[in-house]
């Protein structure tokens, strides 16, 4: 973390604030008032199932979708130019990615540090450091000229985080980092997220594995379409506020979301 990154964090503005938005995709509503506030230093959990908003909300911090009301800032600023100047950073879903681009895992990792290139996006020693660095902190340096899409599914995860690392992005947003892990991924990422947290960046993980919450976050949302709960995750997990979120009858949940709810679909567009 640079010392501008150090400061940004220390003036006492939010990393993440979401006012009463609303999102539409013509008759689809994706977001209903959807209001939040992430402060730095904290890991946060964003639960929902399939079609509950958590990926337009991800979308929207990004700047890729624009609210149709409300307001959302990133360190105070507008979430487009926070994209532009690297303040946010995304890891996505792994069905996102094409695997089959001819391009490295340390090409994938370097492309956290565009933002801070020149036009011509030429490396620098400092850059070649950051993505250095980002490899050996996911135990990836060894693989680092492999192809991206001959690593395994957790090789491949660990692969987006380390861009994230290099980005040295001061929000970072996950979108299923868990999904098709093994257990020595799921490790290595709660590690490094609780580390990052350390540091003063702020994390907002969206997770169908509730069992990984407690050790993972400090706090947790449940999210349907709405944010129908922001607290603790022992408070969040309770059976009767899980039901609420997923449409379950409290008696088939444990505190700790033993056999994950469903993830039913509604459309693409919502998810």
């Amino acid at each position: 973390m640079t010392e501008h990154d150090t400061a940004s964090r220390a003036d006492g503005v939010d990393a993440l604030s979401i006012d009463t938005v609303n999102v539409r995709y013509r008759e689809v509503v994706a977001l209903v008032d959807a209001s939040l506030t992430l402060a730095s230093g904290r890991v946060c959990g964003l639960v929902g199932m399939n079609g509950s908003g958590k990926s337009t909300l991800f979308k929207a911090v990004m700047g890729v979708v624009k609210p149709n009301t409300g307001s959302i800032t990133v360190f105070g600023a507008d979430p487009a130019q926070a994209r532009k100047a690297g303040t946010v950073s995304y890891v996505p879903q792994a069905e996102s990615v094409d695997w089959t681009f001819p391009i490295s895992v340390r090409d994938v990792v370097m492309m956290g540090r565009y933002g801070k290139q020149n036009f011509f996006r030429t490396p620098r020693a400092a850059d070649r450091a950051a993505v250095d660095d980002a490899l050996q902190r996911v135990d990836l340096a060894d693989l680092a000229n492999r192809q991206i899409g001959q690593l395994s599914g957790g090789q491949r995860k660990r692969a987006f985080v380390a861009r994230a690392i290099a980005q040295e992005a001061s929000l970072l947003l996950l979108d299923e980092p868990f999904a098709g892990v093994d257990k020595k991924t799921e490790a290595t990422i709660t590690r490094l997220l609780r580390e990052l947290a350390s540091h003063g960046a702020a994390v907002l993980v969206s997770t169908h594995d509730l069992h990984a919450l407690p050790a993972l976050c400090d706090e947790a949302i449940l999210l349907q379409q709405r944010v129908l709960m922001h607290g603790r995750p022992a408070e969040v997990l309770r059976p009767e506020n899980l039901a609420l979120a997923f449409g379950m009858d409290p008696s088939t949940v444990d505190q700790l979301g033993a056999g994950t709810p469903p993830t039913h679909t509604r459309t693409p567009e919502a998810s």
